[in-house]
């Protein structure tokens, strides 16, 4: 089985420093040595450093979690006024050469497997469009040979024509393949990493380009370097330490703004949840509760940053989330292939949670106060 730090010939190396910066503050957590001053001082920051947000995702902090989250309210207040932002995602296939243990879409998985011909793409996309929504995210297992670069180069090319923004969720690239993705009218990337565990990496991780951690882990660093306007993260909380695994991908993201300040950031706080086939997948410590203190956590160590609250969760602790650090949410999804026109090809990655349409989303935005934002920049071609 090939050494999941092993590169394969196909690639690019771009020389970064940050994955060894974020495993060496990983490896140094030691949640258990913070105390009530570590959190009262990082509680009294005007801006966190690496130390405070360790402080705050420590369990001690748990105490504190009504101060957290009435900071992280009034910093989101200060920062995004009473702004939501909303997209969906649209799954182009669900083949995939990777295994993957906590995924319903991993090799070996006896499921539906399907991919959009170019035509339901189309279709898809003006069923989508005609929602309101003006950001769409697409999607595609792992696999370059079951959706190539140009398939999802025409799919992007396709979404400029109903959507303002588009961004895409496939397996990582090499800086000249984004570029193409970017003239293609692609702005945005989201790599989850999943664990920032290298030992648990490789376990989760049993075959495919995937299972290179140093490769996927340097996927929004190439992705900004080909032009891309912002990147988003994620880590899969529950498949390991939960507190280091959001400290990981918290300073994946600052580390990597502090060398493309331009850049616009958005970190996702993803749970897992239950995959076909597989009735053993299940969130492991990480309580709504403690789904909270991390995004709030995030909230005050990244203000400018957007986090998104996926509809994995379920829609009161969506609803409620959105007062205290969610800035951007999901509406109307579906994680099948080809559900929205109602003739589903394939099955779905995981279960969701919050099924609701986007009306209904804007519903409870509007009741709440809130501004439901689809879009807020301009492409020129």
């Amino acid at each position: 089985m090939q050494d999941c730090m092993q590169y394969k010939p196909f690639m690019k190396d771009i020389k970064s420093d940050i994955f060894e910066k974020v495993l060496t503050q990983r490896n140094s957590y030691e949640e258990s040595e913070f105390n009530e001053v570590d959190i009262k001082k990082a509680l009294n920051a005007e801006y966190l450093n690496e130390n405070d947000l360790k402080a705050l995702l420590s369990s001690k902090a748990e105490n504190f979690i009504d101060e957290i989250v009435l900071k992280a309210a009034k910093v989101q207040k200060k920062y995004f006024g009473n702004c939501i932002f909303l997209f969906t995602p649209l799954y182009l296939s669900n083949f995939c050469a990777s295994k993957c243990v906590y995924c319903g879409f991993q090799k070996g998985n006896n499921i539906a497997r399907a991919k959009l011909s170019e035509e339901e793409i189309e279709e898809e996309l003006q069923i989508i469009a005609k929602s309101g929504l003006e950001e769409l995210l697409l999607l595609t297992g792992e696999g370059r040979e079951f959706a190539s670069v140009e398939y999802i180069s025409k799919a992007c090319k396709m979404a400029r024509k109903y959507f303002k923004v588009v961004g895409v969720e496939i397996y990582p690239l090499n800086v000249d393949e984004y570029e193409i993705l970017h003239k293609s009218g692609c702005d945005y990337v989201t790599i989850f990493q999943e664990t920032y565990n290298p030992q648990k990496y490789e376990k989760l991780h049993l075959a495919g380009e995937k299972r290179v951690m140093p490769y996927r882990f340097n996927g929004q660093e190439r992705a900004l370097r080909a032009g891309m306007r912002g990147v988003a993260f994620g880590a899969l909380l529950g498949i390991d330490d939960f507190r280091k695994d959001a400290l990981s991908c918290a300073l994946h993201a600052f580390y990597l703004q502090k060398l493309y300040p331009h850049a616009e950031i958005s970190i996702s706080v993803p749970r897992l949840r239950p995959i076909i086939n597989n009735n053993k997948i299940r969130p492991k410590d990480v309580s709504e509760k403690r789904l909270l203190q991390v995004l709030c956590a995030y909230r005050l160590f990244l203000p400018f940053a957007n986090l998104v609250i996926s509809s994995r969760e379920r829609a009161g602790f969506r609803d409620e989330v959105i007062k205290y650090g969610a800035t951007k949410m999901s509406a109307g999804v579906s994680v099948g292939i080809g559900e929205h026109r109602g003739d589903k090809k394939g099955d779905n990655q995981f279960e969701i949670a919050d099924n609701r349409d986007v009306k209904s989303i804007l519903k409870m935005l509007n009741s709440n106060n809130f501004q439901a934002v689809m879009s807020d920049s301009i492409y020129v071609g």
